[in-house]
């Protein structure tokens, strides 16, 4: 199913998850000021002059693309939740690093600000 709205997206999660990702969401918005929503690859998304953010929930964990390739420190950083191409998953089992993640994003901005 084609989503319109980070808000379709969530309301097709379970309520635990939907709570994980509006976490997600927040945090983006609070470090990146001005980034606007969007939905990208059928996943929600966060963009300025280029979408740099996506998210999603899948069965066992939340991914968080593309990987960041310019910020050395926070690639060591996120090494454990980092799987073969630079994407991050975050296991459901694990507290969810918000703060890390919104590191993360505005990484993203900046390197996608960059291109």
């Amino acid at each position: 199913m084609p989503y319109a709205s980070h808000e379709d997206y969530f309301a097709e999660q379970p309520p635990g998850i939907r709570a994980l990702l509006a976490q997600i969401q927040a945090e983006v918005e609070a470090r990146v000021p001005g980034a606007s929503r969007t939905i990208g690859y059928n996943m929600p998304a966060f963009r300025t002059k280029r979408t740099f953010f996506y998210f999603a929930a899948f069965k066992r964990h939340i991914g968080v693309y593309p990987p960041v390739t310019r910020h050395q420190a926070l690639i060591a950083e996120t090494a454990e939740y980092r799987g073969p191409k630079g994407n991050l998953s975050f296991p459901y089992g694990e507290a969810l690093p918000v703060s890390l993640i919104g590191r993360v994003a505005a990484a993203l901005a900046d390197e996608y600000a960059l291109r």
